[in-house]
């Protein structure tokens, strides 16, 4: 597969705000842009008029699915939040360490501490993903 074949499967960027739009969809979908406003807007302070054009810009990145109910729409998330975790943590790790996993793990286990049940995880995760050839 071409990088650009590649590229074409990565889900649409969101930006900062779009994040914050979309943990509320992944959280409960779909949701009225009412309930989306009343959640946002406060603690935000977003006006509910950005709110309703950040949702028609999800809609038309093909991010988010929208269906007339009674006399209001739905929103809802069409992409899962697994997918553009992926899709964002290799694009960091792209950007930031060169592709590179090793200095990625390096750099954010010296810089926090790790409980002894995350140090038991990590190192099952390591032995499960580790090269048998090496």
């Amino acid at each position: 597969m071409s990088e650009n074949q590649a590229a074409s499967k990565l889900p649409p960027s969101l930006s900062a705000q779009e994040w914050k739009l979309m943990d509320l969809l992944w959280a409960k979908s779909p949701q009225p842009a009412y309930d989306l406003i009343e959640s946002l807007a406060p603690r935000e302070k977003w006006h509910p008029n950005t709110i309703r054009t950040m949702l028609a810009r999800l809609v038309g990145k093909g991010v988010v699915g929208i269906e007339p109910y009674k006399n209001l729409y739905l929103y809802s998330a069409l992409q899962s939040r697994e997918k553009y975790v992926a899709a964002e943590s290799g694009s960091f790790l792209e950007r930031v360490f060169g592709g590179a996993l090793r200095p990625a793990l390096l750099h954010f286990a010296s810089r926090q501490r790790l409980s002894p049940e995350e140090v038991r995880e990590l190192k099952r995760i390591l032995d499960d993903n580790t090269d048998p050839k090496e």
